[in-house]
């Protein structure tokens, strides 16, 4: 059997690829209003893609946001239901300058493709389709009952999928959730992600004068600068150190063990290598944690973009009317993101400069996740990945932790 498995996905390796690419064409960003057609038209083509490979009660469901795609197979009495999650959107492409090809135009260069989505997460989305597929014509079934939810919300916060979970929880109940929108280590090292920190977005808007004013001898010195004063708010943020300065923003966090130190200690990661391939010359962060500590076990405030005032060529003597900042939160273990929320609204009240008003959004939020490995699931991902990649097994994670990746090692 899994020797013609091979001599399938070899045979079509080129086909699934070319499909794989019409997927990835779609741009369907979910942060962009205009995009809302591109949405529409990528759900529509998964339904279809869906139909064809051989799901049943495939099902484009409407929610308060964008569509969830639904379909399912459940055709294996007696075995356990795996719900298999996806999304089908995608982040914005700026800078588009930036890019070595068009992002919504994929193309293979040096044996990987590249295109907006290619890694998060249409490829992996539709590696795990492929798969299914590929099991529907060689054995005319698949070993276990199966649930798809592909959804068009995760790169904004999926804002609609608590309400379609609570409204759908029958139709997706299910034994296990499969999500494969995490990363490896490195091409060679399998991993397996059984925690994931919780999100907390915002967006700080910043007014001044009722227009630009002249920063000249009319009014320049007299003013608050709105860019000033949201620097000011935003550097009162985090010390030189790498800290969030934010009043009760640490209280809940699970303190890391020694024990888990010395285990990601253990994995075969070096910063060097992770410097080179992003283009930095230096690694930095939260004071008194390794780079591993600070991704994985420790919450961070990171600012993705600050915008106000003029931007065209050349200059422009304004004092600005307004400024305004993204700012997203990464949460750990036992953080809530309406305690942070909290944190934040009093922590900007207290340091708003004067002579500007400060209107906060707060937009994405999710919780933390973790779950035991030592759950019987857990260890059979982690055997069929040994199976594949002919590795053993070694787990870089105590028994009370449930938030450093799993590995494997060469026998």
């Amino acid at each position: 059997m899994l020797t013609k498995l091979k001599q399938m996905i070899s045979e079509r390796k080129t086909e699934y690829i070319e499909e794989l690419k019409d997927f990835i064409s779609i741009p369907s960003i979910s942060a962009l209003s205009g995009h809302q057609q591109d949405i529409n038209k990528c759900a529509e083509f998964l339904i279809n893609h869906l139909r064809q490979i051989g799901f049943e009660n495939v099902q484009l469901i409407h929610t308060s946001g964008n569509p969830v795609v639904y379909g399912d197979w459940l055709h294996a009495p007696g075995k356990p239901t795996v719900l298999v999650y996806g999304h089908y959107d995608v982040q914005p492409a700026d800078p588009i300058e930036l890019w070595d090809s068009p992002p919504f135009q994929p193309e293979i260069r040096e044996g990987l493709l590249f295109g907006r989505g290619a890694t998060d997460n249409k490829g992996q989305c539709f590696s795990q389709l492929k798969s299914f597929e590929i099991l529907f014509k060689t054995t005319g079934r698949l070993p276990v009952n199966v649930k798809l939810l592909i959804e068009g919300e995760e790169e904004i916060g999926s804002p609609s999928i608590a309400s379609f979970l609570e409204h759908y929880k029958d139709r997706l109940n299910s034994d296990v959730i499969v999500i494969s929108d995490t990363a490896m280590l490195s091409e060679n090292q399998p991993s397996i992600c059984y925690a994931l920190r919780g999100l907390l977005g915002f967006q700080i808007d910043v007014k001044g004068p009722r227009v630009d004013l002249h920063s000249g001898s009319m009014y320049g010195g007299a003013v608050q600068n709105p860019i000033h004063a949201l620097v000011q708010l935003l550097a009162s943020m985090r010390n030189e150190k790498g800290q969030i300065t934010i009043d009760g923003f640490y209280e809940d966090v699970v303190p890391i063990t020694e024990e888990e130190k010395q285990s990601l200690l253990s994995l075969p990661f070096h910063e060097k290598e992770l410097m080179e391939r992003i283009g930095v010359t230096e690694l930095s962060g939260e004071e008194g944690y390794t780079t591993l500590e600070r991704v994985w076990v420790r919450p961070t405030l990171e600012i993705n973009g600050i915008d106000g005032g003029y931007q065209g060529e050349g200059i422009k003597t304004i004092i600005p009317s307004e400024a305004h900042a993204k700012v997203t939160c990464r949460l750990v273990p036992d953080q809530d993101p309406a305690t942070i929320e909290r944190c934040i609204r009093k922590h900007i009240e207290r340091h708003t400069p004067k002579g500007v008003q400060v209107d906060i959004k707060f937009r994405e939020h999710s919780h933390p996740y973790a779950i035991s490995i030592h759950h019987p699931l857990i260890q059979l991902a982690a055997e069929s990945y040994g199976r594949a990649y002919g590795f053993r097994l070694v787990w870089f994670a105590p028994a009370d932790r449930f938030r450093s990746l799993s590995t494997f090692t060469e026998d």
